[in-house]
């Protein structure tokens, strides 16, 4: 075991997809530095092992949103949550990855010490409520961007009177029995039309009551191409072939989507009216947004336009007016009758797990800070993230951010450096928000997101395959990064 040292090469903050990709990077090609992830929580997974309401799955295909060196072996490529759980748990014990995570360990703050050149980690033992301190060269943070404590619920009102059951999907109880019960699901994101036609093979009614509409778009649950070519090809060689297959195919969707918005704002219209025939109501499938401004919510098989033809499912594009015991008034004065009310109205943006970061003893405003790369951030000394796409699979960048920080690590070793803190040139740069992406969860975070910069190395493309050549085989070397 190394988990029970006082000071590291490496601490890695967090052991779900990112962090289980951080710490075989780090295994693979720092084999000399000692590492430990530290896990908040008693198991890996993150997300997939946190999230259990019904139907949770991927809102990627799992040959991109699966690990690069582990192939995905499932027939499904759009895959349930236990499904997803199950392939981190394999990944970890095939490359022996369990005997680094600590579990329980929530760190609460972070200091730099530049007279030492290390970090100190301050972290909270969940079991015993024990402060315990470790120290290390740098940190590399994959621990997401949202609270796991609660997800984001807007004030509604009057939403006290409400007599029956009020439940947000990050806190989904798994004993609530919905059997023959009217269920009102409020928002329209990948949460909410996942839910909807799972929750509809036993309710009584489904009702996604959205404000406004999200683009879906239809997906086959299993990926023909990529099972044909695991029967004929090495599985590693089929897994690498069928991701790029979809790499290539989702930013080629991307860049049309930009290019040519109104072309395919109809095209996925088309596809729904095709699918939903007479019981397809203009309102309900016509967002205010161009698509890809905000994320597509894909969904496997046609499976929700078909609870949505079976008649114990729909939509209503509506308003919030009040509630009483009983259920929803809405600003039409219609009203939805439930037993069940589901927020899934999204979650609720955390910066580093939430905990505290000062450098020589300032607090740091991460708001004031520049992302270099999408993955260091300007002033910030041995300090790294691993933060995936907007825009197609998280796991796909974040993969790229382990080769960069591995080799900016192997640099700092060779070269016999201790430090590297990218410096922002605000003489000679524009400063811009962070993500071209409109999505609540990000506007309601401006406040606290680091900023980006108005040219490449401090711009975030949110583009694959420029990633590549600037994080995997660019250089680690310029006059913005500095090591000493």
């Amino acid at each position: 075991m190394e988990t029970n040292k006082t000071f590291y090469d490496v601490v890695v903050v967090g052991a779900g997809l990112s962090g289980i990709g951080a710490a075989f990077h780090l295994q693979d090609k720092c084999p000399e530095m000692s590492f430990t992830v530290l896990e908040g929580r008693s198991a890996i997974g993150g997300t997939w092992d946190l999230f259990r309401y019904p139907g949770i799955r991927s809102d990627s295909d799992m040959y991109t949103f699966g690990f690069s060196f582990f192939p995905w072996k499932n027939p499904q490529s759009i895959a349930d949550g236990p499904s997803i759980l199950k392939y981190i748990n394999e990944t970890v014990d095939a490359f022996d990855l369990r005997k680094h995570i600590q579990f329980n360990k929530k760190v609460v703050e972070s200091s730099w010490d530049s007279s030492k050149k290390t970090w100190s980690v301050e972290i909270l033992d969940n079991q015993s409520n024990e402060i315990d301190k470790i120290e290390c060269k740098f940190i590399f943070m994959c621990c997401g961007y949202y609270n796991y404590e609660k997800g984001y619920e807007p004030e509604f009102p009057n939403i006290e009177a409400f007599k029956g059951v009020k439940i947000h999907p990050q806190k989904w109880d798994e004993t609530l029995d919905y059997t023959d019960k009217e269920i009102v699901i409020i928002g329209s994101g990948a949460t909410a039309v996942t839910l909807l036609p799972s929750l509809a093979e036993k309710a009584k009614q489904v009702t996604m009551l959205q404000r406004s509409p999200s683009y879906i778009m239809n997906l086959p649950q299993k990926d023909a191409v990529a099972n044909f070519l695991k029967k004929v090809l090495p599985a590693q060689t089929a897994h690498q072939v069928s991701r790029w297959k979809n790499i290539l195919l989702g930013l080629g969707f991307y860049q049309v989507s930009r290019k040519f918005p109104e072309f395919v704002k109809n095209l996925l219209k088309n596809a729904i009216k095709k699918q939903l025939g007479e019981k397809y109501e203009e309102q309900n499938f016509s967002p205010k947004y161009k698509p890809w401004d905000q994320r597509l919510c894909l969904i496997p098989d046609n499976d929700f336009f078909l609870a949505l033809k079976n008649g114990k499912s729909q939509i209503v594009t509506d308003t919030v007016k009040t509630f009483d015991e009983n259920g929803i008034i809405l600003n039409s004065d219609k009203y939805l009758p439930a037993d069940i009310i589901i927020t899934a109205t999204g979650l609720d943006v955390q910066l580093f797990g939430g905990m505290k970061l000062t450098v020589n003893g300032k607090t740091i405003n991460t708001s004031q800070m520049h992302a270099y790369k999408g993955v260091m951030f300007s002033g910030m000394p041995n300090f790294a993230i691993s933060i995936g796409y907007t825009n197609a699979s998280w796991t796909l960048k974040c993969d790229l951010n382990c080769f960069f920080v591995t080799r900016v690590l192997n640099y700092m070793k060779e070269q016999n450096f201790s430090t590297c803190i990218p410096q922002f040139d605000h003489e000679n740069l524009q400063t811009e928000r962070l993500l071209d992406f409109d999505a609540n969860y990000i506007l309601r975070a401006e406040k606290i997101l680091p900023k980006q910069g108005s040219k490449a190395p401090w711009k975030v493309y949110q583009n694959y395959v420029k990633d590549v050549f600037a994080l995997k085989y660019g250089s680690i070397t310029d006059k913005y990064l500095v090591y000493k």
